[in-house]
């Protein structure tokens, strides 16, 4: 019997190693069909699933009450299972190279408790060759045990979009990849059970893992176009979603809009691709120059609401400035590697402590990594400044009469920075209102 057949009839269980955006919802969707053991050394984010909170969101309160996962953050419950799924971050480190800490821990703590007969198979976005190259020999060490003889690995890399409601688990192609044709097999097998669109056998491990590195590269690059043609288009003094509005109506057009580029994906992986790239000898041109675009953008939205105030003949420095949206995307409580403090320590730069509201955000988060306490709408009030940052639901029905009672009312014209242009700008009035947007 395989074990895939094994998970079906419920003689073994499928472990999922990291409990975040992407690790939770699978395992919650892989215990409608089978057992599953859901493991994250954090504590403290094991027990709010045990009491039914979903703070990341992305299933809900309902879904973690009513779901069969075993929560737990003791590593020795591992021990029980024999297909893991390693689903941890990767980020980068402040000079831009990997950070593989997370999964190499991960691996370190998988390893003293992975049995004969397992299957490995890591998520996590990587350059090709981590998985073979950095991840089995930690398994191996740990565990005593030889990969190909007494375990195999296999490579799917994430997909899910947090906060994105239509692209889920179930509506997404998986791509798949397995150290030979039967642990393939095996992945693809289990993996079907999930991903209702399908799934993709790739030729191997480092093709997965080089797909999903390039996915987000490539989205990388698209946006630093749409933000150099921003800067380029303002110097211009036309508006650039007016003019990517009439270029859309062409059919190969494509649909990309300028804008902040964070999260622990688009803003991440094209770093891990050029680190492994530049080990071989190849310096990046293309993937580099749109990384360094889209990296400065903060600092290029925070300088033309400096720009705006002295055109308004406001003071900057003390000025009263609101930043409305903090996470790293709309409709998201995720903060890590958000842009939108860039934004935030450049105006901090300027003299400027800036009023921070989000209600969408995860406070305690934004607290521990950035030190920054936000703000209720309340506190909105008697502004020079406000920059809409991030699209939220919450901000979508907020009409120009209400932004009109943010600000001082003794300014003629209020500075309004509209990032993502959520808003119509005709609806304006240029006598009141000195409107921006990328």
């Amino acid at each position: 019997m395989s074990l895939y057949e094994k998970l079906l009839s419920g003689e073994e269980k499928l472990s999922l190693v990291g409990l975040g955006y992407v690790g939770m919802p699978i395992a919650v969707a892989f215990a409608k069909k089978i057992k599953v053991v859901g493991y994250d050394f954090n504590a403290e984010k094991v027990e709010l699933y045990k009491n039914g909170i979903d703070p990341t969101r992305e299933v809900g309160d309902a879904a973690i009450k009513e779901t069969a996962v075993e929560f737990t953050a003791y590593p020795e419950k591992l021990k029980e299972c024999r297909f893991h799924i390693v689903a941890v971050p990767t980020p980068v480190n402040d000079d831009h190279t990997p950070d593989l800490t997370p999964v190499e821990s991960a691996s370190r703590t998988l390893g003293k408790y992975l049995t004969k007969g397992s299957i490995v198979v890591y998520e996590s976005t990587v350059y090709p060759g981590v998985t073979e190259d950095i991840c089995v020999p930690i398994l191996e060490k740990e565990s005593g045990l030889k990969c190909g003889v007494d375990f195999k690995v296999g490579y799917s890399p994430e997909r899910i979009n947090p906060g994105d409601k239509v692209h889920r688990l179930e509506t997404i192609v998986k791509i798949v990849s397995g150290m030979d044709k039967e642990t393939l097999e095996e992945v693809a097998n289990v993996y079907k059970l999930v991903a209702l669109a399908g799934v993709h056998e790739a030729d191997s491990i480092k093709v997965a893992e080089a797909a999903k590195v390039i996915e987000n590269s490539q989205r990388d690059i698209n946006i630093a176009f749409m933000n150099e043609l921003s800067m380029i288009f303002h110097k211009m003094g036309i508006d650039t979603k007016s003019v990517l509005e009439a270029a859309g109506t062409k059919w190969n057009f494509l649909n990309f809009r300028p804008g902040l580029v964070g999260g622990h994906c688009i803003g991440v992986d094209p770093y891990y691709l050029t680190y492994k790239a530049e080990e071989l000898g190849y310096h990046s041109q293309i993937i580099l120059s749109g990384r360094r675009i889209n990296d400065d953008m903060g600092k290029y939205i925070a300088e033309s609401c400096v720009k705006n105030l002295i055109a308004q003949d406001l003071n900057v420095k003390n000025a009263r400035v609101a930043i409305l949206g903090f996470t790293f995307k709309e409709n998201c409580p995720d903060t890590r590697n958000t842009k939108v403090i860039d934004i935030y320590n450049e105006l901090k730069e300027y003299g400027i402590d800036p009023v921070v509201v989000d209600p969408e955000a995860d406070s305690a988060e934004a607290k521990r990594l950035y030190g920054i306490t936000f703000d209720n709408m309340d506190a909105v009030k008697d502004m020079d400044a406000v920059i809409m940052a991030v699209a939220h639901e919450e901000f979508l029905d907020i009409t120009t009469e209400d932004i009109k009672k943010w600000y001082n009312p003794a300014h003629k014209r209020r500075v309004f920075l509209d990032v993502k242009g959520i808003y119509d700008k005709n609806s304006f009035d240029a006598s009141e209102f000195s409107y921006w947007r990328l």
